[in-house]
C-alpha cells in the first residue's frame, strides 16, 4: 500500500485547526503541474493556551523531519524537485532548532529552518501569511482561490501541514500509528499540559482522565484560548475541535467584561492590519468595552461585522468565544451567574 492509502486508511486530518482531510491536500498537490514544489512544517503555534507541537518537538523531533521526509519523497517524481521548510516560532527555534538541524542532517534531508519574525505575531503562521513571509513580504494573508495546493510557495504547489500532522504521517510511515491525539490542558486546573489519548474521547473524558476535573463550578474553552468555542460544564460530551486545545475556567472568578477584554486585547495586538473590519473593528470593541458603561449594542454590531466582513480567519474568529459564552455560560438558565453586565445584554435580544 502505497503512502497516500495509508494516510487515506488512517483516516488523519490537519492537526493545526482546519481538521482539513490531509490525503486529499497531498493528492492536490500531487497532481498539481509545478517544476518544483514544497512542502512546509508549520511549526509557529502562537495561539494562547496552545502548546502541543512544542511538546512534539521537544520528544521526538526524529519523528517530525521524517514525516517531512515522507512527504516530499511522495512528491518526488518526474523530475520534479522538492524542498522542505520548517516555519518555526522564535521560542521553538531556540528550544528545539538544534535538535531538529541534526535531525535534518543526519538524513541530509532538503529541508531549511525559517526562524518566524519577532514582529511577525499570530497571523504570521497563518499559511498563506506563511508563504509570504518566506518570500520575503509582508506577514499578511492572501486572497484565496489560489490555494497554497496549487500555488504556494514562490507560486508552485506546496503542501502545509503542522507539526503534530507530520509526526502522525511518521508514524503512519513506519506502521506504528495509533488514532490518537495531543491535547493542550490548562487554565484553572490542577494538572496542566500535554497529554496524548484516543482521538474519539470527550472533553469531559480528557478532563476526568487527566485528573483535572475541578470541584468548582467552571466553563471550557475548546480548541484555542483565543478563538476557542466556549462550553458549560454540563456540554462536555463532544469530542474537541480544532487545536485540541481545553482550557478551564473557575466560573465564580470572571465576568463577563474581564473575559471580553482578554479574548479582545489578543486579536487587537495581533491583527496585521490588512483589511479595515479587523484592524478598526478590534480597536473599537476594545474601545468599547473600556468605559465604564458600555453601548452593548455597538459592541455586537461590531463583532457581526467582523465575522461578516473580515479578510481572514483572525477577525472571523473574534466573536467565537464572546458569543458562545454568552449562550451557554451568562444566559444559560441552569447557571446562577451573577455578573452586572448581564441583565443588559440580555435584554438586546440580539442574535448568537
Amino acid at each position: 500500500m502505497d503512502i497516500l492509502s495509508k494516510i487515506r486508511a488512517a483516516d488523519l486530518k490537519g492537526c493545526g485547526g482546519a481538521a482539513y482531510p490531509t490525503a486529499d491536500k497531498w493528492q492536490a498537490v500531487k497532481d498539481a503541474f509545478g517544476p518544483r514544489k514544497y512542502v512546509i512544517c508549520n511549526a509557529s503555534e502562537g495561539e494562547p493556551m496552545v502548546f502541543k507541537d512544542g511538546y512534539i518537538l521537544k520528544n521526538w523531533p526524529a519523528k517530525v523531519v521524517d514525516g517531512i521526509i515522507v512527504a516530499i519523497d511522495f512528491l518526488k517524481e518526474h523530475g520534479v524537485e522538492v524542498e522542505g521548510y520548517i516555519f518555526i516560532n522564535p521560542e521553538y527555534a531556540k528550544k528545539f532548532g538544534r535538535f531538529l538541524a541534526n535531525e535534518i542532517q543526519k538524513r541530509n534531508a532538503p529541508i531549511s529552518l525559517y526562524v518566524k519574525p519577532e514582529e511577525g505575531g499570530y497571523i504570521c503562521g497563518e499559511e498563506s501569511a506563511i508563504l509570504n513571509t518566506i518570500e520575503g513580504n509582508k506577514s499578511e494573508p492572501r486572497l484565496r482561490p489560489p490555494f497554497p495546493t496549487q500555488k504556494g510557495l514562490w507560486g508552485e504547489p506546496t503542501i502545509i501541514n503542522n507539526v503534530e500532522t507530520f509526526y502522525h504521517v511518521a508514524k503512519i510511515a513506519e506502521g506504528t500509528y495509533e488514532t490518537v491525539r495531543f491535547y493542550s490542558v490548562n487554565g484553572d486546573c490542577k494538572n496542566p499540559g500535554v497529554y496524548k489519548h484516543r482521538a474519539d474521547r470527550t472533553i469531559k473524558e480528557i478532563i476526568a482522565i487527566t485528573k483535572n476535573w475541578p470541584k468548582f463550578d467552571f466553563f471550557v474553552q475548546v480548541g484555542g484560548g483565543s478563538a476557542g468555542e466556549i462550553l458549560n460544564q454540563h456540554q462536555l460530551s463532544a469530542t474537541p475541535t480544532g487545536a485540541m486545545s481545553l482550557t478551564l475556567y473557575r466560573t465564580s472568578e470572571w465576568t463577563a467584561r474581564e473575559l471580553f477584554r482578554h479574548w479582545i486585547g489578543f486579536f487587537l495586538i495581533e491583527s496585521c492590519g490588512q483589511c479595515v473590519p479587523c484592524r478598526e473593528g478590534t480597536y473599537r470593541l476594545y474601545e468599547t468595552i473600556n468605559v465604564k458603561n458600555p453601548d452593548w449594542k455597538l459592541f455586537f454590531d461590531l463583532l457581526d461585522d467582523l465575522s461578516e466582513t473580515s479578510f481572514c480567519g483572525l477577525g472571523l474568529s473574534v466573536p467565537t468565544a464572546i458569543k458562545s459564552y454568552i449562550k451557554n455560560v451568562l444566559l444559560n438558565a441552569e447557571l446562577n451567574i451573577k455578573d452586572a453586565d448581564k441583565e443588559k445584554i440580555k435584554n438586546l435580544n440580539f442574535k448568537i
